[in-house]
């Protein structure tokens, strides 16, 4: 009885201290609520909208200046360094293992092997994105002894990082799964959504001569272009070397090599190309003119892919003295990023010319970024949102913003004559 007596006695002294301590919760409880209204009704008459907005917004702030698509720059830039280690190899062989295309434009077996190499890495990360390519692996699967080629220099192509090379995915399975990589590039682009497009060597005739190319990558948010790197394996590291007039050839090893990116509103940088991860990036800035007479503009090798005539009756109108310097790829969209050239000036041959989206949507942002304009020859900016090429553009005028006015002025003049 002693015993029912005292358990009693303790089951009331722990409901009394529940009771007692749910008391408490509910006083905490309700003080919190009443602070909560004074905050929200009577702070705001005291103190400045602005500095109550600012306080209650602090943390959606420190979110939104965040660097946005940090991931994919780094996938981006291992990407292209590792791609263009590849073609850097098949750069030093005397036979590249060329093939005509339909439109007689040269492949070689280093455009297929950096294409299968990058989008494997996207794929990897971003596997939902969408890729645009400029190859495609249907010659391939009827040329076994060209597949087989291609598939032991990508077997035996990687970074010498490690980790690096476990980001970008690691090794690809065996040549089949290598062939329907490849044929993943096949988007057809447009207005919406991830896109990422892929010049595996843009400028291949340079290539081919022992001049400048490029390996080209940029990334495309609801057709704007949000992330760029082009890897430039024969243009010089220093960023304050001049552009020569030998620069489209005689390419050596020596102090060569650099990557360039940029991310929408957050500059842009280059770094020595390497093959072991990522260098320490520096900034890069396009060169203001102050006398257009000591200009440098850049334009194409090839005359088929600009009216060099026209461009030469441009400078001179410009006032601009020095003779054109003339290289291959989207070198001369970096080249001019980063103040070694001026101005770019890619002018039509042919009415019906549409320029394809990977031969600028890198070097476009890169641009921009380092403080330059790009647009077409009618000042309107490059569209990347209508598919597989620039069909709203016609030409590619790049050039400092201060002076790119002037330059579009002249550039219409020149071509109303004609």
């Amino acid at each position: 009885m002693t015993v029912n007596k005292k358990k009693i006695r303790q089951q009331q002294k722990s409901t009394s201290s529940h009771i007692f301590y749910s008391k408490i919760l509910f006083v905490f409880s309700l003080i919190v609520l009443i602070l909560a209204i004074f905050t929200s009704r009577i702070i705001p008459s005291f103190f400045p909208r602005t500095i109550v907005s600012a306080t209650s917004r602090l943390t959606i702030t420190t979110m939104a200046s965040s660097p946005q698509y940090t991931k994919e720059l780094e996938v981006a830039q291992l990407a292209v360094q590792r791609a263009a280690r590849l073609t850097k190899r098949v750069f030093h062989e005397k036979a590249k293992g060329t093939v005509s295309k339909d439109d007689k434009s040269p492949v070689t077996i280093g455009d297929f092997g950096a294409q299968a190499l990058i989008i494997s890495a996207l794929k990897a990360n971003f596997p939902s994105d969408e890729i645009v390519a400029e190859e495609e692996a249907a010659q391939l699967r009827e040329d076994t002894p060209l597949r087989d080629q291609i598939w032991e220099l990508v077997k035996s192509t990687k970074l010498d990082d490690e980790a690096a090379e476990q980001l970008l995915g690691g090794a690809i399975k065996d040549a089949d799964a290598m062939l329907e990589i490849i044929d993943q590039g096949n988007s057809k682009g447009g207005a919406k959504g991830r896109i990422w497009t892929i010049d595996p060597i843009d400028g291949t005739k340079g290539f081919l001569r022992g001049g400048q190319y490029a390996v080209c990558l940029g990334l495309m948010v609801d057709g704007d272009v949000k992330v760029g790197v082009l890897g430039c394996p024969n243009l010089p590291v220093d960023d304050a070397a001049p552009l020569t007039a030998d620069i489209g050839t005689k390419a050596t090893d020596e102090g060569r090599g650099v990557i360039f990116s940029a991310v929408q509103g957050q500059g842009a940088t280059s770094r020595p190309l390497g093959t072991a991860g990522l260098a320490e990036g520096k900034p890069i800035a396009m060169k203001p003119i102050t006398e257009m007479s000591n200009a440098s503009f850049c334009e194409s090798v090839e005359a088929g892919h600009s009216d060099q005539g026209v461009a030469g009756q441009i400078a001179k109108k410009l006032g601009i003295t020095r003779p054109s310097v003339r290289m291959d790829s989207q070198a001369k969209y970096g080249s001019i990023a980063r103040g070694a050239g001026d101005i770019y000036l890619r002018l039509p041959t042919s009415k019906s010319y549409q320029e394809k989206i990977w031969d600028h949507a890198a070097g476009d942002l890169i641009v921009r970024e380092a403080g330059g304009q790009v647009t077409d020859m009618n000042g309107n900016r490059l569209d990347f949102s209508v598919g597989r090429t620039l069909a709203e553009n016609k030409g590619v005028i790049a050039a400092p913003a201060a002076v790119h006015d002037q330059v579009i002025k002249v550039v219409q003049e020149v071509l109303g004559q004609q």
